[in-house]
């Protein structure tokens, strides 16, 4: 049985991915993923605000004492005290490197191009396989334009990608108007990846408080179907590597994402809810069906169900609206 594929370039035993999450943050968790047979590991993110909060406190202790008296300077803190989140976050991806055999994809979110380019070259030299840039943007004002969005993701793809050698993956939210022609438009500009989709987490209301307050739910397993459409669409359409990332929860969805197009799956609520063996689960439902089925490969059953393969190509578009709303009883 080949469970073997391909992303970003890089030849994966299987396409099982640990997706960005807390999990990563400990080296022990980590090896466990990987002698449960995860393929790759996503560290967590590392924030455009981490890396700009960091150079604005060395700024501020570098030059606040710069005028006052000679004794007063013994009152300044070291900059060494100082919590360096970036500068961990690298030293982190060097363990990692160097404690697995599969690869590391190093995460950055943010917005804008501002430290990003140079920390870019940083994670590569810290051995990072791939970056996956999640660009978390919610386009809530009203004087920028749908064409100044798409930009933004064009302008911060060509200056990273200018930047660093590595395979450079970006990770979409779903809100565009025309989301098969960006992603064709970002295909061109040379991106090696999509992961879709980015959940934007929706802030709640505190009635007592009076306050808007962070709510963080994981994925349901209904979720999954957005993303199974659209790799369904773009996987005849780009040459990028396809991933999927949201509500991944067993080797059925799995395969699904799969015959859709998709060259890897992301797992991470369910590895925060089962725990690290859900891999094994997973793999091993999938050689099962796959066997069962007369597979021999991922590569066989990969695209196989995609928008141009399926019987009902419509199926992926308006027609599937109507017999959804026709079909409830």
């Amino acid at each position: 049985m080949d469970l073997t594929t391909n992303y970003l370039g890089l030849r994966l035993k299987n396409p099982l991915v640990a997706g960005a999450s807390p999990l990563s943050r400990d080296l022990d968790t980590v090896r466990q993923l990987e002698d449960y047979g995860i393929s790759a590991v996503v560290v967590y993110s590392l924030f455009q605000e981490q890396i700009e909060h960091e150079r604005a406190a060395h700024a501020h202790f570098a030059d606040n004492f710069t005028e006052a008296y000679a004794e007063a300077l013994t009152y300044a803190p070291r900059l060494d005290y100082f919590p360096r989140g970036p500068d961990e976050y690298l030293e982190h991806v060097r363990r990692l490197k160097a404690a697995l055999d599969v690869p590391v994809i190093a995460s950055l979110n943010g917005t804008t191009v501002g430290g990003w380019v140079e920390f870019a070259a940083l994670l590569q030299q810290a051995g990072a396989d791939a970056l996956e840039l999640n660009v978390y943007h919610l386009a809530a004002d009203p004087s920028v334009t749908g064409q100044q969005v798409e930009n933004r993701y064009l302008e911060l793809l060509a200056a990273v990608k200018a930047a660093v050698s590595l395979p450079v993956a970006l990770k979409l939210a779903p809100f565009f108007s025309s989301l098969a022609n960006f992603a064709r438009r970002l295909d061109q500009r040379g991106v090696d990846g999509l992961v879709l989709f980015n959940r934007f987490y929706q802030p709640d209301l505190d009635l007592e408080a009076l306050a808007v307050v962070p709510d963080l739910v994981l994925s349901a397993p209904h979720e999954a179907r957005l993303p199974l459409r659209w790799i369904a669409i773009l996987d005849p359409l780009i040459d990028a590597s396809l991933a999927a990332s949201t509500a991944v929860y067993n080797h059925v969805d799995v395969l699904k994402l799969l015959m859709a197009g998709a060259d890897v799956t992301m797992l991470c609520s369910t590895l925060l809810r089962g725990g690290v063996p859900a891999v094994a689960d997973i793999l091993a439902g999938m050689i099962a069906w796959m066997e069962e089925h007369e597979y021999f490969s991922v590569h066989q059953m990969q695209g196989s169900m995609n928008h141009r393969s399926c019987d009902n190509p419509a199926a992926y578009e308006r027609a599937n609206y109507l017999q959804a709303l026709h079909s409830y009883a």
